[in-house]
């Protein structure tokens, strides 16, 4: 992020993070996978990412990204993708531009750096924005720098060639949106009507998901395939339920009866004690947490369905069903 650091080859970037050829052939070939391309797509994003041409050196397509009204909960997953000295690498070292939490420079260069990436980069930067936008009393209850943080989101968007909005309170406005929902939090959507915005909701989202949509965005130089609510298809196209491994115990009503019963020790079925697997599309069971140690099922918890519209008011209390409501 620094200026130095952009005049670096991207092998200059690796070998100083400690980053082998190998190590990065495997990264492309994750995200090959969770993307659900062929095998021979992890060369096409390796050339993408590398830039060939003029000693590897050319400036990668910017990425910035901003906070609002969040827990940091999103960057933390991004932090803990499954190979993460590798996304480090190709995100901090090339395009990574603005991040106030991971980059060096605060306050006033930290602005500085951010006006300088969009300038640089208008209309061809993809802009990230973690957090729900508070819209009350004119937006007071986020500021940075004597700037609320919806007059910064329609500025930053106003140059971006397309805005990511990451997590559940980015995407849908999240717990900070639930009934009373006192600082008028919204989705960034409904402050950015006329921009093109893919969604990749979760609480926090998964870090793969995250990687795998820019890597995307690298090789196609477009947003991969969306569903109806703008999320893209190869992490967001089926229900937890579906591919969920307690699924064939769900099938013989094999269901666990409370916590700590003998059901729960043979990894019964979770739905009685409130699993919202049934009515949550996300990838978790497959592209799954924490350097793809495990997911909330996986470790005995139900499905708290984190990453559908208005959760905290629909699947709420966590461990009760609910039938959920229309609109």
């Amino acid at each position: 992020m620094e200026a130095e650091s952009v005049e670096k080859t991207i092998d200059l970037a690796f070998h100083a993070r400690g980053v082998t050829r190998r190590d990065f052939m495997k990264f492309c070939s994750c995200m090959a996978a969770v993307l659900g391309l062929p095998p021979v797509f992890a060369t096409q994003i390796a050339d993408a990412i590398e830039m060939p041409g003029s000693l590897k050196s050319s400036r990668r397509p910017s990425v910035l990204w901003l906070q609002l009204q969040e827990c940091a909960g999103c960057t933390e997953s991004f932090a803990r993708a499954s190979n993460p000295s590798v996304a480090q690498a190709v995100l901090d070292h090339i395009s990574l531009d603005y991040h106030e939490t991971l980059m060096a420079a605060a306050g006033s260069q930290a602005r500085a750096a951010r006006k300088a990436a969009m300038q640089e980069n208008a209309g061809q930067y993809v802009l990230i924005v973690e957090g729900s936008v508070p819209a009350s009393d004119g937006g007071i209850y986020c500021m940075m720098g004597g700037q609320s943080g919806l007059d910064l989101l329609r500025e930053m968007a106003s140059g971006a060639a397309f805005v990511i909005a990451l997590g559940t309170c980015a995407s849908y406005g999240g717990l900070a949106a639930a009934r009373p929902n006192p600082t008028g939090a919204q989705e960034i959507g409904s402050v950015l009507p006329d921009k093109r915005i893919v969604r990749i909701p979760g609480c926090p989202p998964l870090g793969d998901v995250i990687m795998g949509t820019l890597a995307y965005y690298l090789v196609f130089k477009k947003p991969p395939a969306l569903d109806e609510e703008q999320r893209p298809l190869f992490a967001y196209g089926k229900f937890v339920h579906e591919q969920c491994r307690r699924h064939s115990h769900y099938e013989v009503a094999e269901m666990c009866g409370s916590f700590g019963d003998s059901g729960c020790s043979k990894a019964y079925c979770l739905f009685p004690l409130g699993c919202k697997g049934q009515f949550t599309r996300n990838a978790c069971t497959v592209i799954r947490s924490n350097m793809s140690a495990s997911w909330c099922v996986g470790s005995g918890h139900p499905c708290v369905g984190c990453s559908e519209r208005n959760f905290w008011d629909e699947f709420t209390p966590i461990y009760t069903l609910r039938e959920r409501r229309d609109g």
